[in-house]
């Protein structure tokens, strides 16, 4: 390896700080999936009835569990045991696209150093009996999720000037090299969050430029539909189309932005009062505009591109 001792040091550092962060966001998730596990079909039923319900569900849920991959692999979980018609879960996947843009807020408006507290919250929390133990952990966790945040933070300022870092982030200044980095390390990540999160990190360094972060977060957009498609290869073919049509709403939403991405990330960066918020705003913006785009049709494309044989849901003739 041609690192210094030292700089592999960091790099290792880098990389424990990040899977600390992964195994936060995880746990975190599942916690909040524990609380809700015999509500939120309940709530899914009743809110997909109505397009509007079903993406403030899905953006709602997604905003609380920091993870539009997790939410996305529940609702293809749900679709397979009959839970959530096909045609219902076109809307709470949009949704969970625009859920899943809390993280990068939180981490735009430099919120990381509250980690500690939490964790010492949610820690004493879990001393307590009853339903109270299970929310100080889902509190622990998502300082944790903060904590290590900071981690990363702290270890990427070494490797500011490492040559092969400074090499890895010019190409990504490069608008389609942008988005396919941001795609490839979403797919290793298997988060979003984690990669819009890292980001902003980044250009909060000083290492990565925000318009070169814009094109990174856009490609996490299509990179987070691995998890939903993985996770539908053995279920049956009304799951695997519901992955499907996520991976369609994003692929369309980052080829239409594709071309403009110069132009995009140039309106952020004016908009933002700080790059880190600029990063947050485009990211926010494209996922709103994606799903803004697909919601008025989710009734249309659930009759046209359901596979055949499942009973027509309500909400597929639901009102707005």
């Amino acid at each position: 390896m041609n690192l210094p001792y030292s700089q592999f040091q960091y790099a290792v550092l880098m990389l424990s700080a990040l899977l600390l962060f992964l195994y936060g966001l995880e746990h975190f998730s599942k916690e909040l999936q524990t609380i809700g596990r015999d509500r939120l079909p309940r709530w899914l039923g009743l809110a997909t009835r109505y397009r509007l319900g079903g993406f403030a569900l899905g953006a709602g849920v997604t905003a609380a569990v920091q993870s539009s991959s997790a939410v996305s692999a529940l609702v293809v979980a749900l679709v397979n045991a009959g839970t959530l018609s096909f045609a219902g879960s076109l809307a709470v996947l949009l949704g969970a696209k625009v859920g899943t843009t809390s993280t990068a807020w939180l981490v735009s408006y430099e919120l990381t150093h509250i980690g500690p507290y939490l964790i010492v919250l949610g820690g004493l929390l879990t001393m307590l009996p009853f339903s109270i133990r299970v929310a100080g952990r889902a509190i622990f966790y998502f300082g944790f999720i903060f904590f290590a945040l900071d981690l990363v933070s702290s270890s990427l300022e070494p490797l500011r000037q490492a040559p092969w870092m400074l090499d890895l982030l010019a190409r990504a200044q490069a608008p389609l090299l942008g988005v396919l980095l941001g795609v490839v390390m979403t797919v290793l990540l298997q988060s979003s969050s984690v990669v819009s999160g890292l980001a902003i990190v980044l250009v909060q360094q000083g290492v990565l430029e925000p318009m070169a972060a814009v094109a990174v977060v856009v490609g996490a957009s299509l990179g987070t539909t691995a998890t939903g498609l993985i996770a539908s290869i053995p279920m049956d073919r009304f799951a695997r189309r519901t992955a499907q049509m996520n991976l369609v709403f994003n692929a369309v939403g980052v080829g239409l932005m594709l071309p403009f991405i110069t132009p995009f990330g140039e309106w952020a960066v004016r908009t933002g009062g700080s790059p880190g918020q600029a990063v947050a705003i485009a990211n926010l913006s494209f996922n709103l505009g994606v799903a803004l785009l697909f919601l008025p049709f989710t009734g249309w494309m659930g009759r046209r591109f359901a596979p055949p044989g499942e009973p027509t849901p309500s909400a597929e003739n639901a009102p707005v």
